[in-house]
């Protein structure tokens, strides 16, 4: 079996960051990695299609928050090799469980959205999550980010650990993507040959503007028969059907709620239109292109005009402006992108190279590095020095945490601890940061004395006979 994963979220009952760690758990299982699912609490759409080779933990917690000391014990009785997160509660939780487990932990930290927008939308708990997380981002050994926009932004909120931002997109393509889109549908307006079916799928949440997007259909059913559907749940339900009502247009406005494989929806769907505020990297508008399906979005921050390349794929449209929304899907239904320009670019986030990411971050994570401050390479393995010390007959104190020696200003080399013990050989990892130069490193965190320790130096010995004690003279006093 191969190293332990473990991925720690708040459930499995949310939208695209849930479907995403599922499918990174998928692609890292497949590469060989021993993974398991740690949730606060294992409800959630998503756990039918947990693979079988990942095991699901459940902590039994209500809320996120709470979940701390459960995730602690979990940590201390089978710990991982290295702890992925995700969501701003986890991502906190994950990086303070990381101190207290029996040895420093790597973390890799994941953010799907930005920050800005999400901040000023949300309440004092999300926000106080949000800052605790900001602030606790230099603990992590990486920090990835599913766009070079939320990148970007990650850097300016938290300067202290840009150097560990990485981009990584969202395993969203697969080599069965076309099997899972050729399943049978069982919604009526799908199969039958009335007007065309504009298909939207997200939460059901401000932040996806379901609004504008009704109101816009409201105008293109003005002009010609059309159909909207869209798949999602959340408390803006009722809200919308009332909006339905009063424009007039709930006679060919559907919401049937979640569905768990939403591709053969897209594949039959005249249209798909994303009508977001803020989406960092909207998986939905990847698997419409992926299925051939014309796509209209709006032009939000800061996934949907690097996924349709400018207006390649598609129009873009202002954020909440119903009338040129209403426009581009008019234009749209007329004058579609071919199916093949939308596959071929919806091939840039197959899954295989995002799975590659997460393996080489994974790599870099458990590298066991240490440099000394001029820059030279003194790694070294503790484990492999323990085991050869103790098949020597050797007492030799290494501090434990040798994997967090990079952050230390008084370095330990390996020769140091050789003038110990010759017998032991000290192999040299390999371990650099892509984002930031060896020098850089020494200057973000603090070395915990109670943690890191230098190894003591033995007594000099001496090779010669000391020196004779020093007499004063006497002077002869006068009588």
């Amino acid at each position: 079996m191969g190293q332990r994963v473990a991925i720690f979220l708040p459930s499995l009952d949310g939208g695209g960051p849930e479907r995403a760690m599922v499918n990174v758990a998928r692609g890292l299982a497949e590469r060989g990695f021993a993974v398991e699912l740690l949730l606060a609490s294992a409800v959630g759409h998503f756990l039918d299609i947990v693979p079988q080779t990942v095991r699901v933990v459940d902590l039994g917690c209500r809320r996120t928050f709470t979940s701390l000391l459960p995730l602690i014990r979990h940590l201390r009785r089978a710990p991982p090799d290295i702890l992925v997160s995700s969501q701003p509660h986890a991502n906190a939780i994950a990086l303070l469980a990381s101190k207290f487990a029996t040895r420093p932990l790597p973390v890799v930290a994941l953010r799907t959205s930005g920050f800005a927008v999400r901040y000023a939308d949300a309440d004092l708990k999300e926000r106080v999550a949000m800052q605790l997380e900001r602030y606790l981002f230099p603990w992590a050994r990486t920090v990835v980010a599913v766009s070079d926009g939320v990148a970007d932004e990650l850097k300016r909120v938290a300067p202290r650990a840009a150097h560990l931002v990485r981009t990584i997109h969202d395993p969203v393509v697969w080599p069965d993507h076309a099997d899972w889109a050729a399943k049978p549908v069982t919604h009526p307006w799908f199969s039958d040959s009335g007007p065309p079916v504009i298909l939207a799928a997200g939460r059901l949440v401000p932040l996806k503007d379901h609004p504008t997007l009704l109101r816009a259909i409201a105008r293109v059913a003005a002009v010609r028969p059309v159909r909207l559907v869209i798949m999602g749940e959340g408390p803006e339900r009722e809200r919308l059907e009332s909006l339905a009502q009063a424009l007039g247009i709930a006679h060919c406005v559907d919401l049937p709620g979640f569905q768990l494989n939403p591709l053969p929806y897209m594949r039959r769907a005249a249209a798909f239109v994303l009508s977001s505020t803020d989406e960092a990297l909207p998986n939905a508008l990847i698997q419409a292109m992926a299925c051939g399906t014309p796509v209209v979005s709006t032009d939000c921050p800061t996934g949907p005009r690097v996924i349709m390349e400018g207006g390649k794929c598609g129009p873009l449209t202002p954020v909440q402006d119903p009338i040129a929304m209403a426009t581009a899907i008019l234009n749209t239904l007329e004058n579609p992108v071919p199916a093949e320009v939308l596959k071929a670019s919806a091939a840039r986030y197959a899954a295989q190279t995002s799975i590659d990411g997460y393996a080489a971050v994974m790599a870099d994570a458990l590298a066991v590095d240490a440099y000394t401050p001029n820059g030279t390479h003194a790694g070294m393995a503790a484990s492999q020095i323990r085991l050869q010390a103790r098949q020597n007959n050797l007492r030799l104190r290494i501090p434990k945490p040798t994997i967090e020696l990079h952050h230390l200003r008084n370095h330990i080399a390996p020769s140091v601890i050789h003038k110990h013990h010759p017998k032991i050989q000290y192999p040299l990892i390999r371990a650099s940061h892509p984002n930031q130069p060896v020098s850089d490193r020494l200057h973000y965190r603090r070395p915990n004395p109670r943690l890191h320790r230098r190894v003591p130096m033995p007594p000099r010995r001496r090779t010669e006979a000391p020196h004779p004690p020093r007499v004063r003279p006497r002077i002869p006093v006068a009588d």
